[in-house]
């Protein structure tokens, strides 16, 4: 009797972490250090403002430049990872991103800096299309909602702890974190060169789908209408590295402040994401969309309240919960509804949800705050999010009953050094 507490721990534990293959721990561990590590992405407004001494909104120009370098890089990294492989294209992106990034330390003019911005952009996110779609190679089909979500545990947990360290710029200065952040993405490079074994591009036995590419996808009208909704709901998300940063400036808050707050977000999901999962999953996969697509447009509503360092820990929190629904669940939906054949580029083209919402979500969080004021900015959030969670009832629906009636090159990993 006593004894069953500790086994329904224990059963809990496999549960979630039992069964997937070594393949997919390598690539955990390398996105946990990484991230661990991502200091440069969430301060850069910070950097440009208080380092550079430049305005808010070049600040907001800034962070856009990376945005533009990822509008290229989801089509380019999906097509890439479905011409070469998803293992060395995610390997060359990570160096590639590493050795951009040590380059935009020094890059001091304007001109410099949007160069350096956007090649951060463009590198570092040519790796999400091939790292979802390794992740999808390595781990069974059944297990692979469990596995995105693991792995969006392991970023923010990493996330947490790059934004609870950031302190150490008032003693390093900015540079050395740059040098920081790109030796740990080298360091992630390594780990999966080593322990993630490859799949050669299987391509396709049949001649017409030999020659599909991006017009099959872009044909796809719920998939679609998904991205669409997605791009919405990440507008608002990223919020968090363009409008927040700068109402904290205005508020006159430090960055030291600023990486507290935001460690929240990581904090919550590395204690949360877990049970929360499990909870998520006795529910329609729509349900856990709108929901999520709400509570994150209400998290930004609570700003408006007041401006302590309080009221903008209990946003970070109420988005975040939001954030643990949506981006799990969408990335193992985007998984199960594309062929084998054309994962990467299915990946790459839900990527452009998240590449488009980098260049919209700063440019228009800085243009509402210099020109409004930042509770206008909240209020939009607000409103964003009701739309979105209402388009995602009817997409997610949809996407669910075709991911329950097809098998769409779902096959076991087959893994091949």
């Amino acid at each position: 009797m006593c004894f069953r507490p500790l086994t329904r721990a224990q059963a809990s534990l496999v549960a979630t972490f039992g069964g997937l293959p070594s393949g997919f721990w390598w690539l955990w561990a390398a996105q946990l250090i990484n991230r661990a590590c991502g200091f440069v992405m969430p301060l850069l407004a910070f950097y440009v403002t208080d380092e550079l001494h430049l305005d808010a909104a070049f600040a907001g120009t800034v962070v856009a430049a990376t945005g533009i370098g990822s509008l290229a890089a989801g089509p380019l990294g999906g097509i890439l990872a479905d011409r070469y492989g998803h293992k060395p294209t995610l390997v060359g992106a990570q160096v590639a991103t590493g050795v951009s990034m040590t380059v935009l330390a020094y890059a001091y003019s304007p001109w410099a800096l949007l160069l350096g911005a956007f090649a951060v952009g463009l590198a570092n996110n040519a790796t999400r299309p091939a790292h979802n779609a390794l992740i999808s190679d390595t781990v069974p089909s059944a297990n692979q909602s469990r596995a995105y979500a693991l792995n969006f545990w392991a970023i923010n947990i990493g996330y947490s702890v790059a934004m609870l360290s950031v302190g150490i710029v008032s003693y390093t200065g900015y540079t050395a974190l740059f040098w920081l952040n790109a030796a740990t993405i080298m360091i992630s490079a390594i780990l999966i060169g080593i322990g993630v074994p490859g799949r050669r591009p299987t391509g396709s036995q049949n001649p017409s789908e030999k020659s599909e590419g991006f017009s099959v996808v872009l044909r796809d009208r719920s998939f679609i209408a998904f991205v669409v909704a997605e791009f919405l709901v990440l507008t608002i998300l990223f919020q968090n590295e363009s409008g927040l940063p700068i109402a904290m400036v205005q508020d006159g808050f430090s960055p030291n402040t600023f990486g507290q707050v935001a460690a929240l977000n990581g904090i919550v999901i590395a204690v949360l994401q877990l049970p929360l999962t499990r909870i998520y999953t006795r529910f329609p996969e729509s349900w856990v969309l709108a929901g999520s697509s709400a509570l994150i447009g209400i998290g930004y509503s609570i700003l408006p309240l007041g401006d302590s360092a309080w009221i903008y820990g209990l946003s970070v929190i109420v988005w975040t919960l939001g954030e643990i629904g949506n981006t799990p669940t969408s990335f193992a939906i985007v998984a199960r509804i594309s062929p084998e054949h054309l994962r990467g580029r299915y990946q790459g083209a839900y990527q452009l949800a998240w590449t488009g919402s980098l260049v919209v979500a700063p440019l228009l969080g800085g243009w509402v705050i210099h020109s409004w004021g930042v509770d206008p900015l909240w209020i939009g959030c607000l409103t964003v999010g009701l739309v979105a969670a209402g388009a995602q009832l009817g997409i997610g629906t949809r996407l669910s009953r075709r991911a329950e009636n097809e098998s769409p090159g779902q096959s076991d990993p087959a893994e091949v050094s």
